[in-house]
């Protein structure tokens, strides 16, 4: 088939790089031309594992090709894929203005098509948007009639940074919402390659499925978290408990890891979101704000437990890892910012080394952090470090290298060392959840 993607974020580029792969003919539109340049010349402006041999391969076929021209896209595809940004309002509400653009463009563009095309929402909105949002601003731009002309439908993702195209490759499910029956029939054929579920709905289910999901999952690493901090005084093993809680069916191991919070640009974002339409709705998201309240508060343990050993004014404190999670260089809602920030407010000097996020980071962290090219340049001369994000090189370090570089203080925030092995060779370490 012929495919738009409007939007090369995360969504955008994988889902075309994805269905690309599988012999559909893609156009990716993006109104930055630098991203655009980058893309054409099978670099991608994104760091995902497996993505640029992907995009390689795509572009010298021709497979795939970028654009800043709506038009050309439209022109060109059967079935045009929203995947623009929907970024937070200062009140934690959805922003639209992408959306709203994109919609726009592709309405203008639909005005001068004779045949039928679908336009699927990808980005995640909160529901209703799709239907009382985007379907009129396309139907007002096109002069058509949305479900006779054109057809409208939602089909969100549940893409993994780091495993992304895996994810895509092989999902656990995919959600149709749709508002005709023309458009569920295109994109039943497009997802005719999954071996999984695939749950039909109306649209603002289809949304209101991705919300739900993002928010269970994030509610469910504060839980593990708050627990862990109740471990830590009660004398508890929380690794234990965690593990006794996963062998419950019902609850599962997933998503039960203790640390200093989750980030990144879906969890902070869309639950803010979903509890902001709530309160719209004359709904007191409860669950959702402890939630958020508890993520707030977690980085805020590492200090804590730095706090317990020095006074971190005038120190140096060295950050290991800066990405909100490995595998990824996406700094958005990174636990590594407000807890540099707080420390900085404390008086010590920051520093960080990040495998990939090297350049994200630069643009993320707070003015005055330094940053280094590698372990050995970041940890000489620190008077502690904290453990940010779990980057399988980290793992490898042991007690004799941080002493080695005259580190003798280590908070893990994500819980990779064994506290009682550092402890025993000089190395004093604080570990999230352990008392």
């Amino acid at each position: 088939m012929k495919l738009g993607f409007i939007g090369t974020g995360y969504v955008g580029l994988v889902s075309g790089v994805g269905f690309g792969e599988l012999g559909n003919d893609v156009v990716c539109v993006d109104i930055d031309e630098k991203k655009i340049e980058l893309i054409n010349k099978g670099v991608p402006p994104i760091f995902e594992n497996g993505l640029e041999e992907m995009l390689k391969r795509l572009i010298a076929s021709k497979k795939l090709v970028a654009t800043t021209d709506t038009e050309m896209a439209v022109a060109n595809s059967e079935i045009l894929f929203i995947c623009t940004g929907t970024p937070s309002r200062a009140d934690g509400s959805i922003d639209l203005r992408y959306i709203q653009s994109a919609a726009e463009n592709v309405g203008k563009a639909l005005k001068n098509s004779d045949e039928f095309k679908t336009v699927v929402v990808k980005s995640t909105v909160v529901p209703g948007t799709t239907r009382d949002f985007v379907l009129p601003i396309l139907e007002k731009h096109s002069g058509k009639k949305a479900g006779v002309d054109f057809g409208v439908a939602m089909n969100p993702e549940f893409l993994k940074e780091g495993v992304a195209i895996e994810d895509f490759q092989n999902p656990d499910r995919v959600v149709l919402g749709t508002e005709d029956p023309k458009s569920l029939k295109m994109l039943r054929e497009l997802y005719s390659f999954v071996n999984c579920d695939i749950l039909e709905t109306d649209t603002a289910t289809a949304e209101m499925i991705k919300y739900a999901s993002n928010s269970f999952l994030a509610v469910k690493i504060s839980f593990i978290n708050e627990i862990a901090n109740m471990c830590e005084k009660m004398g508890a093993d929380v690794n234990l408990v965690a593990q006794g809680m996963g062998m419950d069916d019902r609850i599962s191991p997933k998503f039960l890891r203790p640390g200093i919070g989750y980030g990144g640009s879906c969890f902070p974002k869309d639950v803010k979101a979903l509890r902001a339409a709530a309160e719209a709705a004359g709904v007191t998201a409860k669950m959702l704000s402890a939630s958020l309240e508890v993520n707030k508060a977690q980085p805020l343990r590492a200090v804590e437990l730095l706090k317990k050993h020095m006074d971190p004014s005038g120190k140096t404190i060295a950050f290991l890892g800066m990405a909100f999670k490995p595998d990824t260089d996406d700094m958005r809602e990174s636990r590594a910012i407000p807890l540099a920030k707080e420390l900085m407010d404390l008086g010590a000097k920051i520093r960080g080394y990040d495998p990939i996020a090297k350049e994200t980071a630069k643009m993320s962290m707070p003015e005055g952090t330094e940053f280094f090219e590698n372990i050995d340049d970041l940890l000489n001369g620190a008077d502690a470090a904290i453990l940010v994000t779990e980057w399988n090189e980290f793992r490898e370090l042991t007690p004799q290298f941080f002493l080695d570089h005259g580190v003798k203080y280590l908070v893990d925030g994500r819980r990779i060392y064994d506290k009682t092995e550092f402890n025993k060779s000089g190395v004093v370490t604080e570990v999230l959840g352990e008392a």
